[in-house]
């Protein structure tokens, strides 16, 4: 056998003289050795901090009825349009949004106030409205931005919020005789706004009697039956002496409250027979494909709970409760508007890119957000409320995102979680594995089952800070 032979072989024992080895060789000793091993690791495994922090009640049935005090004004929603190139045109049904023409049911008449909306492209800075002139029609945001300021009792311009897609204004217009703008309003971007004129308003309610009617009892239930969250009073007598008739009273509810019903996550989990039974130590298999299974379904009840249309919290906050930024990133202004908007906050979630961003607008105002020591971990907090991270916060292709601020708990009318326990086969707290069988190429099935939802009990319970920019 010639050297260059040699070369291509497996690398020889070490010997003294070249030709005979003096000692056992690390190749053949693995053979004889137990390697020392780790579980099986998952990348996808998050914190999950949502799922820590929310308080879990136990829902039998299968559902969750969620009873509130009766609310006559559930409107101002966020309005849709359609687009055609660049024209826009409003959808009828969508008018539904406005409060004043909640539940009003004549198609045929909304179509018509639909046909009269007026299309307006606004440049920034151009006005809208002035404080104290006469509102002159109702506006829809198609698209943009435009900002709420007026002078304060000190001579100071102060901001008075600002108002985004979908949002709208004037619909005092509607049901008011000669109201005044409280307030100046700016397009702060170029704007596409759609424009009902008060005249045609008045135009339309002249000839559809149905709406005039409508209108009316709308100002009706507005003045008298409703309180400022639009929910029906409760009336109560205080500061009075001798002895007056006191006012009887009822606390109503709704009459069609919402329910919740849980939402269900699954896999059919499946192990070979022989690997079952012969590869199992040191460790179990079937332990461990559970477990990594087991992780993979969390994740998704996490993303569920925060991204599901039917009872996601990115979807089921209140309009109202969605509060854009002031300038796009996440600054600290923003974050106490957030906060300012809900009793007894505790709990921020954010994107760890927002919150990094978060860190870069504190940075340029020379500000240090201080840390909170939060169940065992060190995290970052604003006003002392812990900033958790979660990546399950879609960002969109503009490089945006939102925060959620929360209050939690039943007893605190918050957010809260929803599960059943007690199931059959439970492996976790609402999470079942059940054996499904063996079939005929020898794999057994196991059928995993995890049982979620939640509910915001009342709706300050939960904020958003949307279109937050990370990106700068």
């Amino acid at each position: 056998m010639t050297d260059s032979a040699l070369d291509t072989t497996t690398p020889q024992p070490h010997t003294d003289n070249g030709s005979q080895p003096t000692s056992l060789s690390t190749a053949a000793a693995r053979n004889l050795s137990s390697t020392t091993k780790s579980v099986p690791q998952m990348q996808e495994i998050t914190s999950r901090w949502l799922l820590r922090i929310l308080p879990w009640v136990q829902t039998d049935g299968g559902a969750y009825r969620l009873n509130r005090r009766l609310t006559y004004t559930v409107g101002d929603g966020k309005v849709e349009f359609i687009q055609d190139g660049g024209a826009v045109r409003v959808i009828p049904g969508e008018l539904g949004e406005i409060a004043a023409l909640r539940g009003y049911e004549d198609e045929e008449a909304l179509a018509v106030i639909a046909e009269r909306f007026e299309q307006r492209e606004l440049e920034p800075g151009e006005q809208v409205a002035r404080a104290g002139e006469p509102v002159d029609g109702l506006y829809l945001i198609a698209h943009g931005r435009l900002e709420k300021s007026a002078v304060g009792p000190y001579g100071d311009r102060s901001s008075m919020g600002t108002l985004v897609d979908g949002d709208h204004f004037g619909q005092r217009a509607l049901t008011e005789h000669e109201p005044e703008w409280a307030a100046d309003i700016a397009a702060a971007v170029p704007s596409t706004v759609m424009f009902l004129p008060g005249t045609a308003v008045a135009e339309l309610a002249e000839r559809v009697p149905s709406l005039a009617a409508h209108f009316e009892q709308f100002r009706t239930d507005s003045a008298a039956r409703s309180n400022k969250y639009g929910e029906a009073p409760i009336d109560i007598a205080s500061g009075h002496t001798g002895e007056p008739d006191l006012p009887r009273t009822f606390v109503d509810y709704e009459l069609r409250p919402r329910e919740y019903e849980l939402s269900v996550a699954q896999t059919v989990l499946r192990v070979h027979t022989r690997v079952a039974d012969l590869y199992n130590k040191p460790m179990n298999q079937m332990e461990q494909q559970l477990r990594l299974t087991v992780e993979a379904l969390r994740e998704q009840q996490e993303d569920q709970m925060i991204n599901s249309r039917d009872f996601g919290l990115l979807h089921n906050a209140a309009f109202e409760q969605r509060i854009p930024t002031r300038s796009g990133p996440p600054t600290p202004d923003d974050l106490d508007e957030l906060l300012s908007r809900r009793r007894k906050p505790e709990y921020l979630l954010a994107h760890p890119k927002a919150i990094a961003a978060i860190g870069r607008e504190c940075s340029k105002r020379g500000l240090y957000p201080s840390t909170v020591e939060f169940h065992g971990h060190h995290v970052p907090a604003w006003r002392g409320v812990p900033v958790l991270p979660c990546n399950k916060l879609p960002i969109s292709k503009e490089q945006t995102t939102s925060i959620l601020c929360m209050r939690t708990g039943e007893d605190e009318q918050g957010v809260v979680g929803l599960h059943q326990t007690g199931l059959p086969d439970e492996y976790e707290p609402s999470l079942s594995v059940r054996f499904m069988g063996v079939d005929e190429k020898a794999v057994m099935s196991y059928l995993v089952t995890a049982y979620f939802s939640c509910a915001v009990l009342v709706p300050d319970a939960l904020g958003v800070l949307e279109n937050v920019e990370i990106g700068r």
